[in-house]
């Protein structure tokens, strides 16, 4: 049994690493397409191309143990793809990528509140808030290095809208698990609901998708990976770690998501990589290593 616990355990954290380990590359993809596409409009597509290859996957439908959990399902999609998104890249329209690398990174202590409130599921050591003040540490130094500080008091307040909209999808994805559905088809059901409010902004937005620019060799290659891989194989990767390990230790490999970004920048794009950077994506890690101690 012990076995099998630490079998799982595992599993948990490789599923939550590779997923931020492709989630890292999703920047530079998202600069690709938003060349010729609006955000709404990426974000669209992106949910779209997901719900088709999740219901190619496990084609049948999501039998509800009780009404009442569609609200779970609703919430998760409101709070995890749209406003999530819609925060995060309004943010980057009025604030730097720095900032906003930098305060999205704030996600798990936020799950870590909602969780202990919500829940009550797990306590907040003093390992965590360790860990959380030296990875955020190292993020800084990722997110900052070669760079000044500019503050947008309405861009960077969108970046901790983000956080918070993930904290709250973290605990909806926790409460489903508590009741045994399978991970594709209620990461499935949360993309519908997420486009659905998504296209609900649509009149506000000015969306109205150009077939060419998204038949464009660079768009389409970077529409597709975001829609295969970064949802919807990213997000039930995620999900299954948030039911194998729990939001909170799941949620703090997001520390990781500068350094892997900045990484890949250098290897696609060839951006150059600041020595300070190198050192902060080493603290990050140090930060999410700590924070997973128990004691």
């Amino acid at each position: 049994m012990q076995n099998a616990t630490v079998s799982h355990s595992a599993r948990g954290h490789l599923l939550a690493l590779l997923t931020i380990f492709i989630w890292g590359t999703t920047f530079i993809a998202s600069t690709v397409a938003m060349r010729t596409l609006q955000p709404v409009e990426l974000l669209s597509l992106r949910m779209v191309i997901a719900i088709i290859v999740l219901f190619i996957a496990k084609p049948r439908r999501l039998r509800l143990q009780n009404p009442r959990h569609e609200l779970y399902l609703l919430g998760a999609g409101l709070s995890g793809v749209t406003l999530y998104f819609l925060f995060e890249n309004f943010a980057l329209t009025l604030t730097n990528s720095a900032n906003c690398s930098v305060i999205v990174s704030t996600a798990p202590f936020f799950v870590a509140i909602a969780t202990r409130l919500v829940l009550k599921e797990e306590k907040l050591t003093r390992s965590f808030f360790v860990g959380f003040v030296v990875a955020m540490a190292g993020v800084c130094m990722v997110s900052f290095a070669g760079r000044s500080l500019h503050l947008n008091p309405l861009g960077d307040g969108l970046c901790i809208l983000a956080a918070v909209s993930w904290a709250f999808y973290s605990v909806f994805v926790r409460k489903l698990d508590g009741f045994g559905y399978n991970t594709l088809l209620i990461t499935r059901r949360i993309f519908a609901y997420g486009l659905i409010f998504l296209l609900m902004t649509a009149p506000f937005m000015h969306y109205h998708i150009e077939w060419a620019d998204v038949l464009n060799r660079d768009t389409l290659v970077s529409v597709l990976f975001l829609g295969l891989v970064a949802s919807a194989l990213c997000f039930v990767t995620w999900n299954t770690a948030v039911q194998l390990i729990g939001p909170l230790k799941t949620s703090a490999y997001i520390y990781l998501i500068p350094g892997v970004t900045i990484l890949f920048a250098r290897l696609i794009l060839h951006d150059p990589i600041h020595p300070l950077a190198i050192a902060g994506a080493v603290l990050a890690l140090i930060g999410l290593m700590i924070s997973q101690r128990k004691r």
